[in-house]
């Protein structure tokens, strides 16, 4: 009896680092934050006045807000099939055996994803500038372009945010699906070549069921990195020209860290909490995954 009571305290004992980390650094600030999202709190003083749901009311009646929210969709709508499309072709390309170079595209499509955000958006932000390379190489084949950054005008500063992001994700995930790929039983395709089956066939009745609990998990994740983009914006345009590159995770920083208003910025952080479960749940049940 005593050497199992021995036992049940040093396992707890070999634990209490872990536990004590999850309740200090993330329970404790999450259930925080849930509680100063019903408040009126700076951050700079203690003083927390309770408020209901008004910061949440707030929220949809503020304009930048709603800018943000409407500019998010619209990054995740338009990234998402592109992103996930192109990687899911390059992929299937690498699956063939007989590629020459398989190994060099592989390490190629990965290579964005090791490097950090910010030195893409630096890099980015000259090939956009006036004097940078995609402005030269329009004005030599004839376009008419003007003699400022693609990132100066409301017009063009979001799909060239969204343009780059394409760029930079899609070999992340060229490495999941490839990875599903690899794991479908060569017994298969063969079955349904022996059937008769075309190309088309096997692609559809064979390669994509297969594959679909990865695809799952890579459009969830690209789904919820999308919902939460930052970086970017913050490196290349600070939500500007005119709030036309404001989203929900960049207005969420201003509004707690420069408006110092964290009650307000913490209830938009919950909205998109939800956004993003919704989002989940949806696709979830597109896919119909059990994962």
């Amino acid at each position: 009896m005593l050497s199992k009571t021995k036992k049940r305290w040093s396992i707890f004992l070999f634990l209490s680092p872990w536990i004590i980390s999850f309740l200090v650094f993330e329970l404790y600030p999450l259930i925080f934050s849930v509680y100063i999202s019903f408040t009126e709190y700076s951050g700079l003083n203690p003083q927390k006045i309770f408020v209901g749901f008004s910061n949440y009311i707030q929220a949809f009646s503020d304009e930048v807000f709603l800018i943000a929210l409407r500019n998010t969709f619209i990054f995740v709508i338009l990234t998402i099939p592109f992103t996930i499309g192109i990687a899911l072709i390059l992929a299937i390309l690498l699956n063939n055996k007989n590629l020459p170079g398989r190994n060099f595209f592989k390490a190629g499509f990965f290579l964005p994803s090791v490097i950090s955000m910010v030195v893409i958006s630096m890099m980015w932000l000259y090939l956009y500038s006036a004097d940078g390379l995609f402005i030269k190489l329009g004005t030599m084949m004839g376009f008419d372009l003007p003699a400022r950054s693609f990132l100066a005008s409301p017009d063009s500063a979001l799909m060239s945010i969204m343009f780059m992001d394409v760029w930079a994700a899609f070999g992340y995930y060229v490495i999941f699906i490839f990875a599903g790929l690899q794991n479908i039983p060569e017994a298969l395709y063969e079955a349904a070549r022996i059937d008769g089956a075309s190309s088309w066939k096997i692609a559809t009745k064979v390669t994509l069921p297969m594959i679909k609990p990865t695809l799952f998990f890579v459009i969830s994740i690209n789904t919820i990195r999308s919902f939460q983009i930052f970086s970017e914006i913050y490196t290349m345009t600070g939500g500007g020209p005119r709030n036309s590159t404001q989203t929900m995770v960049h207005y969420l920083y201003e509004v707690s860290f420069k408006k110092f208003q964290l009650g307000y910025g913490s209830a938009i952080s919950y909205i998109l909490f939800i956004i993003i479960m919704i989002f989940t749940i949806i696709q979830k049940r597109a896919l119909r995954s059990d994962y």
